[in-house]
């Protein structure tokens, strides 16, 4: 007997990040354009709008321009901080260089974008929606996809609350709940539980490439006041970052006297030593750098994995009953570091599809006008123009393979179309063994400049309720020590920028793999790096995780 009670939508939205909440604010408006009513859910793994939520962050506002067009005149948080100076910064060890405007596309140079919270836009459009009628359930995770008995998408069910480690239900039990919907909208964001499930069962990466990714860890200071420049935007590429490694860092000077600080590690690095949360730590000891944040304080730290595989990466975005939006399908434009307005454009096509489906009497078939949408709009465009940067810069380097695609880039801008695009590979076969490579040297944390991780992890507010099943499932318990140790040295130690991974005993002869499950902020880099995915990330108690702040 099914002890879950279930409840019915038109439309049922897993995801309240940008993606998902667009979708909801459009359904909403077509619903009140025709004067019908539309019944729409979005569920909210985090414990509330936002806590989930980390970006950079500088936006595009060109969605949100067609969703809102008025929302520089109201109390939208993105409109305080428009973007005045935009510099791009090659460096060195010791030095940097300014890239003149004039060698990058015009696409790359930040006019009319907003720089701010992401978390903090998502709250006020969750404010926006919930105005609108539609229902935010914060604090509620989507553990399962529902099927029909013919195998179409029937909705999701979100998990049980108080179950203990063991499986056991506690004193304070209870059961999930089912959301049924005519339609059902994955807004996961990055590798999301659901949405790989979804991807296996339809086959929808079937012609597409596989999706690559990079690691964000990101930090918010309070500097000095005569250093902060609002709206002043610097992206950095080079140092300290090897041969071995792709990526690059971000400066964003937003308001409250706030920067935005961050440090991208494409996962497809080869030395198994790397660490991501120590390639950021180190970089912030640049010149440049250390000197902007020299008496300041920081208050913040979180970490997200985001997509950097581009067009020839996203897959087929609809299943009979499911449509994958935003970063759930990989919209991210990797050169100009933005994604938002790509999710959210994602977002409107298919609110648009199941608006007329539902019209029409439909339910539970594939939406087949969003795709249809996507292949004759904006983003599409947008994508193609940059396809072959990151194949470019992986295969040929940081300096050649720059310059490389950035020719491409140009060609592509002035309409003239390459007549190839390149591929990618897993993140996860890329890393070479360690008796092959030598590990990187990285500075001891001072407390005032580099940190260690526990205590980063502390600014992030991560909790989860202890007594519940872990999480971070092994799907052979024994890969980490057996296979994993003596080929690379357990990477996981080192990728994960929680901590959450350790091995114990090995001075004694006896090693044990550790997970550390409530240090985990769901930045998702496990699911994606281990070597033999051999790591799988479910989602824990709904309300768990990270509770960034401003983020």
């Amino acid at each position: 007997m099914n002890e879950r009670e279930s409840m019915p939508y038109d439309v049922v939205i897993v995801g309240a990040g940008p993606a998902g909440l667009t979708a909801a604010i459009r359904l909403k408006q077509l619903a009140e354009a025709s004067g019908t009513e539309i019944s729409v859910c979005v569920l909210e793994k985090g414990s509330e709008v936002g806590a989930h939520i980390l970006s950079g962050a500088v936006i595009d506002p060109r969605a949100l321009d067609e969703l809102i067009p008025d929302w520089r005149e109201t109390d939208c948080p993105l409109a305080e901080t428009p973007v005045t100076q935009n510099h791009h910064w090659v460096l060195t060890a010791r030095k940097k260089f300014n890239l003149p405007h004039l060698w990058t596309p015009p696409f790359l140079h930040n006019k009319g974008t907003y720089t701010g919270s992401l978390g903090n836009l998502c709250r006020w459009l969750a404010g926006r929606a919930e105005a609108m009628g539609v229902e935010v359930f914060p604090g509620f995770a989507a553990a399962e996809i529902l099927f029909h008995d013919d195998g179409r998408v029937k909705g999701v069910a979100t998990g049980g609350m108080g179950v203990a480690r063991d499986g056991t239900h506690k004193d304070d039990y209870q059961p999930g709940l089912e959301l049924h919907a005519k339609y059902t909208f994955f807004a996961e964001g990055v590798r999301g539980h659901l949405t790989k499930e979804l991807i296996r069962t339809f086959d929808l990466a079937a012609d597409s490439d596989p999706q690559v990714y990079g690691l964000g860890i990101k930090e918010l200071w309070d500097i000095d006041p005569a250093k902060h420049e609002p709206g002043k935007v610097v992206h950095t590429q080079g140092w300290p970052l090897g041969s071995d490694a792709n990526g690059g860092g971000w400066i964003y000077h937003q308001a409250n006297g706030q920067v935005s600080i961050g440090f991208v590690t494409w996962l497809g690095y080869t030395n198994p030593y790397i660490s991501p949360f120590q390639e950021m730590q180190k970089w912030k000891t640049h010149p440049a750098i250390a000197d902007l944040l020299r008496g300041g304080r920081r208050v913040s730290y979180g970490a997200r994995a985001i997509n950097d595989g581009g067009l020839q990466s996203i897959p087929k975005l609809v299943a009979p009953g499911a449509a994958l939006i935003g970063c759930s399908a990989g919209f991210l434009n990797v050169p100009r570091i933005k994604g938002t307005h790509g999710a959210q454009k994602s977002a409107m096509m298919a609110a648009e599809a199941a608006f007329e489906a539902i019209q029409a009497g439909r339910e539970s078939d594939e939406l087949a006008a969003y795709p249809a949408a996507f292949e004759t709009s904006w983003l599409k465009k947008e994508l193609s123009v940059v396809r072959n940067v990151v194949p470019l810069v992986k295969k040929f380097g940081d300096l050649f393979g720059s310059g490389l695609s950035g020719i491409t880039m140009w060609l592509e801008h002035l309409g003239v179309k390459m007549p190839f695009t390149l591929h990618h590979h897993p993140d996860h076969e890329t890393l070479e063994r360690k008796a092959l490579v030598k590990p990187p040297v990285y500075p001891k944390p001072d407390g005032v400049l580099t940190f260690d991780r526990l205590s980063s992890v502390f600014l992030s507010n991560t909790n989860h309720e202890e007594d519940q099943p872990i999480h971070l499932q092994l799907r052979d318990p024994s890969v980490p020590i057996a296979y994993n140790l003596p080929l690379y040295d357990e990477p996981s130690q080192r990728y994960c920028p929680a901590g959450v991974y350790e091995v114990t005993g090995v001075a004694d002869g006896n090693p044990k793999f550790v997970i550390n499950a409530q240090n985990c902020v769901h930045c998702k880099t496990c699911d994606i790096k281990d070597p033999t995915q051999n790591i799988n990330w479910v989602v824990p108690e709904g309300g768990g995780g990270p509770n960034y702040p401003n983020m």
